[in-house]
């Protein structure tokens, strides 16, 4: 989809325009949740290890220490399927937390990877 991107400005032409799609989900607030969210995490990690879940977290207000909010960004191919997804979520299922989708074209950034032969060490910044 980096041609729709191209068409807005003349220097969004060469932008990667990878199009993901952003799930913030927000919790009902029950002791429930402590219950599965061991399941929760196990699904997490079965999409990151399919090549789905292209990131995941909690989300802070300023100031706290206790979580609002969770997102989580998928490599999807549409609305649909990222409903999907998100709906396989244990605690989604179990009702414990409800959810929006928007779709992110991601344009701008950089990440940088080091990898230490000598001590097998991994640093992302």
């Amino acid at each position: 989809m980096a041609d729709a991107a191209s068409s807005v400005h003349p220097l969004t032409a060469k932008f990667l325009g990878k199009e993901v799609y952003v799930v913030v989900t927000r919790p009902v607030r029950s002791p429930e949740i402590e219950k599965r969210l061991h399941d929760h995490l196990e699904h997490q990690i079965a999409l990151e290890k399919k090549g789905i879940m292209f990131a995941a977290g909690p989300l802070y207000a300023r100031g706290s220490a206790v979580p609002e909010a969770g997102m989580f960004v998928l490599r999807a191919s549409s609305f649909e399927e990222a409903d999907a997804i998100a709906r396989e979520d244990p605690l989604h299922q179990a009702g414990l937390r409800s959810y929006t989708i928007q779709k992110w074209r991601i344009n701008e950034g950089s990440y940088t990877v080091t990898v230490n032969y000598s001590d097998q060490s991994v640093r992302i910044d």
